[in-house]
């Protein structure tokens, strides 16, 4: 689909006259880039910084859309693909933003593009939580617009899975499961949940067709599942998920176990959209909040001098670069719970507003997004000209709560 967008809508020159001391050009070299200074920011700067970073990197992500020359050979197909998770996202940030900004331009972006997917879903791996993705901003769309067509290819898949409810352990294997998808798994418990970033990528979709439809069902499955995934890949100990089950006797280089950032970044995100999104009486509220406060305790004390959190959380010169997606997952939901009321520490507002400097620093002045890892399932070497849908899905996410931040 070809499409035009407008240009920002706040000009990038007069925000950063707005700020003076804080904006500066990019250089090859992040860490050497002052930060932008939050704290020494009334909220009033704070806020329109949240906007025009917002406002820049929505709107040139949406312009790449049909030339995402920038992805590698090896993933640009699947990036181009709306219904795929990669873009799908993308989307899940972009629709928060929004609805934080009430960006009509946007929304209508979105719309059409949904439109000309006819709402579809992928259905060669039905039960793949990644293929549910774009679940979120079908019923999203059809919260705002009462179009029911929105969710009903997702709601049709949705009965057939709970009517043939897949069965396997949530150990990752080498093999796949006969006849319940083979195209792209890793091991045949992927049917289920048994991966940290399935718990971005489909409870919250499950959860939504629930509050739309009334039908407590898919409510009922998507806690269910969740908590056999998050019990499975929970470290009390160190109050962060593994990756998988292969990840649970890894050690790097430094001799802590591996966890890794993005990974991170993926539930603890969504955990605040999950909560959002359950009914203010559900019985498992106190227990996704509970988990969110653990999680955040494991992450808040890992941030760089930088502002980054490390590719591999525990062993931060593994990959010594920044990493935006995981930076900004995690800066989002840490913000969620400052906003809310839930972590008031003063050390966690510090680490947001040092998280956000970071987050701003690696976007461009056209609102290229830098410093993002691209797909995989460990922590990997980054480069400063690396980008990727999700990635600016972050940093929207984490811009929506800044737009409204408190000092």
């Amino acid at each position: 689909m070809k499409f035009n967008l407008k240009k920002s809508l706040i000009p990038v020159a007069a925000t950063l006259a707005l700020l003076g001391c804080g904006a500066t050009s990019q250089s090859n070299d992040t860490n050497s880039v002052a930060p932008i200074a939050t704290a020494k920011q009334t909220e009033k700067q704070i806020h329109a910084v949240a906007y025009d970073v917002a406002t820049r990197a929505a709107n040139w992500q949406m312009r790449q859309l049909d030339n995402l020359y920038y992805i590698p050979e090896s993933h640009k197909a699947k990036s181009e693909n709306p219904k795929f998770w990669i873009q799908a996202s993308f989307f899940i940030g972009l629709t928060r933003w929004i609805d934080t900004s009430n960006d009509q331009a946007l929304f209508k972006q979105v719309k059409e593009i949904a439109e000309g997917e006819n709402y579809e879903l992928l259905l060669d791996r039905p039960y793949h939580a990644d293929d549910h993705t774009i679940g979120q901003t079908y019923i999203w769309l059809a919260e705002k617009t009462g179009e029911k067509k929105a969710y009903a290819e997702v709601q049709k898949l949705f009965d057939w899975i709970l009517e043939n409810k897949p069965t396997v352990g949530l150990e990752m294997r080498d093999e796949t499961a006969s006849g319940h998808g083979t195209v792209h798994l890793e091991g045949n418990c992927q049917t289920r949940w048994c991966w940290a970033d399935a718990l971005y990528m489909a409870p919250r979709t499950w959860i939504m067709l629930s509050n739309i439809t009334g039908d407590p069902k898919y409510l009922e499955y998507a806690d269910q599942e969740y908590w056999a995934a998050a019990d499975y890949l929970f470290s009390d100990k160190y109050g962060m998920f593994f990756r998988d089950s292969r990840y649970f006797d890894m050690k790097s280089d430094n001799g802590q176990p591996v966890f890794w950032g993005r990974g991170n970044g993926w539930v603890f995100a969504a955990l605040p959209l999950i909560i959002e999104a359950l009914p203010k009486d559900h019985p498992s509220r106190d227990r996704y909040i509970e988990l969110y406060k653990k999680n955040a305790a494991g992450l808040v004390g890992l941030q760089t001098e930088e502002g980054y959190w490390p590719a591999s959380l525990l062993d931060p010169n593994k990959v010594k670069t920044p990493e935006v997606s995981g930076t900004g997952f995690i800066t989002f939901g840490l913000a969620w719970g400052v906003n809310n009321g839930i972590l008031t520490d003063a050390n966690t507002k510090k680490v947001v507003e040092k998280g956000w400097d970071a987050l701003v620093r690696a976007v461009e002045p056209n609102g290229r997004v830098n410093w993002v890892q691209h797909v995989g399932k460990s922590p990997d070497p980054v480069k400063k000209t690396d980008s990727q849908l999700y990635g600016v899905g972050a940093v929207l996410l984490a811009a929506s709560e800044m737009a409204k931040w408190s000092k």
